[in-house]
């Protein structure tokens, strides 16, 4: 297969909106965090400690979903050189491994989606309780 310049920079405008959703995602959490902080501190309320744990995960899976956007971008553009050097078996395989780096980076997301509900879970759960 030969692959034209067009091809990988397809990608550029979804990673661009990824990484905008993943920053915004971040920063969601960081703020929850330093706010279950202040009310633990405060009040050692349990609710607290238990969403640690869970946000602990989603943290963790941002920061992969992070790390392989980067990844699938960077070998984009070592895919984009390589056509312009004519190396197109080069080019290939960079290309395929950032699609398959893309689709690890979007399956930490479906996943980081998924847990994102149990904190949510837990706080009706006490609502309910009382």
């Amino acid at each position: 297969m030969t692959l034209e310049i067009s091809t990988p920079a397809l990608l550029f405008p979804a990673v661009s909106l990824l990484f905008l959703s993943y920053t915004n995602r971040f920063l969601h959490l960081a703020a929850l965090v330093r706010t279950l902080h202040g009310e633990w501190e405060r009040d050692r309320m349990e609710s607290a400690r238990v969403q640690i744990s869970n946000l602990r995960k989603r943290l963790f899976l941002i920061r992969w979903m992070q790390l392989l956007g980067a990844t699938s971008l960077l070998l984009c553009v070592i895919s984009m050189i390589a056509i312009l050097t004519a190396s197109q078996g080069v080019a290939n395989a960079t290309f395929f491994s950032a699609v398959v780096m893309m689709s690890l980076s979007l399956a930490s997301l479906i996943v980081e989606i998924l847990i994102s509900g149990g904190a949510l879970r837990i706080l009706l759960g006490q609502m309910e309780d009382h």
